[in-house]
């Protein structure tokens, strides 16, 4: 991965189910149960205290991905948007950043138009080909079993902030 292009980024977004989380829903009666790696969940906070802004892009929400998103102090938190490319261009432009300031993580087909508007790309490994096809970088993990946390290691050490 070019460290040059990494050093540039300001605004991390992703996907939430099968990034953040592994994918899966599951219910126990009216109840969504939601698990979340805890790698990924400080890969969030470390990013933040660095100055690297998160945020969340979904056409789902769910008081779970809200409850943890807030838990964590994610920026920007867009749950439950049909339309993710409109979500990115609207985080972009309160941000005022440009395209190479922004990298996103994502996992399914519906990424594909967001991938089109920021500098660098992410897929996680268990992504679909189509998505890994026009990334610029596949995790080594899986969607919700590190896979956050890989990238941000991989931003902020290109950025000389992963100073552990």
């Amino acid at each position: 991965m070019n460290k040059e292009k990494l050093s540039h980024i300001k605004l991390l977004l992703m996907d939430v189910d099968g990034v953040v989380t592994d994918g899966k829903i599951s219910y126990l009666g009216r109840e969504e149960l939601t698990s979340f790696h805890v790698q990924d969940g400080l890969g969030i906070v470390v990013a933040q205290e660095k100055g690297l802004k998160v945020g969340w892009v979904s056409r789902r929400h769910s008081l779970s991905l809200l409850t943890r998103g807030e838990n964590l102090g994610v920026t920007y938190l867009y749950l439950g948007r049909e339309n993710k490319a409109k979500a990115v261009e609207e985080i972009m432009e309160k941000e005022g950043l440009k395209r190479e300031e922004v990298a996103y993580i994502g996992d399914d087909v519906n990424d594909l138009p967001v991938f089109e508007l920021v500098g660098v790309r992410f897929a996680v490994a268990n992504a679909r080909e189509e998505v890994k096809k026009k990334a610029d970088y596949v995790t080594s993990a899986k969607g919700g079993e590190g896979a956050v946390r890989e990238v941000v290691e991989i931003i902020l050490k290109a950025k000389g902030l992963w100073d552990f």
